[in-house]
């Protein structure tokens, strides 16, 4: 009994020696994760407990910043505009993104020339897109306004970015431009990785291309299309550039996302308690939003 444990003693301090390499790899990642998101992420909730304005001294008001969100009627307009700007730009992102990848799948003349074509515009900072989609929209010097007249859609030039319908509908096909790239890698990944020799075999048994693709593709590329889902909502839910810059939240202010109203009531305002609750409560919901697709998609587990 004795020599069985002494045994086990020697295995014991083995495998606790053997713990201290790897924390000691993973050491620099989780410095940076403490620097950069979770010591900010608790002096965005201590200032959330404050009224805090841009000079003076904060002062302590508990949770009433956070029973002032339930009152805020501007702040679920923004809310409900981001909802309904990422479930649209989501849709329109798949809808285009998906093709692309099935289409630089296989191995043809110039595939690497369209992966490349189709990839570039990510590279271009959201930033910049937005300031050439606000030169392209231009009514004198841009280009889309001339076009659609000498196409006939328009009598007139128009201003695309005046309106509400035309600025929704040039910022949508905007972010699809910019970001369709992003996503048609990820799926490009996920359908690579499917084996071959599945492809084959449902083709031998007669299985036609719709029922490959739903019955095969979706199923193995669960994982996959999970991701690209998460990152495009996520992205969505925080949109700011495109709205700054293409419209400053108009026509009329209905063009205001969750993240500009953030932005306006911590830096126009200076209303920097209010906008620390705000984030606060923005990040539990793309928290929420995450853990229910992860468990609605069954990524990685089966659903409880």
């Amino acid at each position: 009994m004795l020599s069985v444990v002494s045994e086990q003693r020697p295995k014991r301090r083995k495998r606790g020696r053997g713990r201290w390499p790897g924390l000691l790899y993973i050491a620099p990642a989780m410095a940076l994760i403490l620097i950069f998101f979770v010591l900010p992420m608790l002096a965005t909730f201590w200032m959330s407990l404050h009224r805090w304005p841009l000079l003076g001294k904060p002062t302590w008001i508990g949770i009433q910043n956070y029973t002032r969100i339930l009152n805020d009627t501007r702040f679920f307009t923004a809310l409900g505009f981001t909802v309904n700007y990422t479930v649209v730009v989501t849709i329109a992102i798949f809808v285009v993104a998906f093709p692309l990848a099935i289409f630089v799948e296989k191995q043809k003349p110039l595939v690497s020339v369209y992966r490349t074509a189709i990839f570039l515009p990510v590279v271009v900072g959201l930033a910049s897109s937005s300031l050439l989609w606000v030169w392209l929209a231009n009514v004198d010097s841009g280009l889309f306004a001339p076009l659609l007249q000498r196409l006939g859609f328009t009598a007139n030039r128009i201003n695309l970015l005046a309106s509400f319908d035309t600025a929704f509908l040039t910022i949508i096909v905007m972010v699809v431009w910019k970001i369709s790239g992003f996503t048609m890698i990820i799926l490009l990944t996920g359908l690579q990785a499917i084996p071959t020799e599945l492809t084959e075999a449902a083709r031998i048994d007669g299985a036609g291309r719709w029922q490959r693709f739903r019955y095969l593709t979706l199923p193995l590329m669960r994982r996959t299309l999970a991701l690209a889902l998460i990152l495009s909502i996520t992205g969505s839910i925080l949109a700011f550039d495109q709205f700054y810059i293409m419209t400053s939240g108009g026509p009329q202010n209905r063009m205001i996302s969750v993240v500009y109203y953030i932005f306006n009531q911590s830096f126009v305002s200076f209303n920097l308690g209010y906008g620390a609750a705000l984030s606060i409560v923005l990040l539990a919901i793309l928290v929420a939003i995450s853990v229910g697709q992860l468990w609605l998609l069954k990524v990685g587990e089966e659903r409880p």
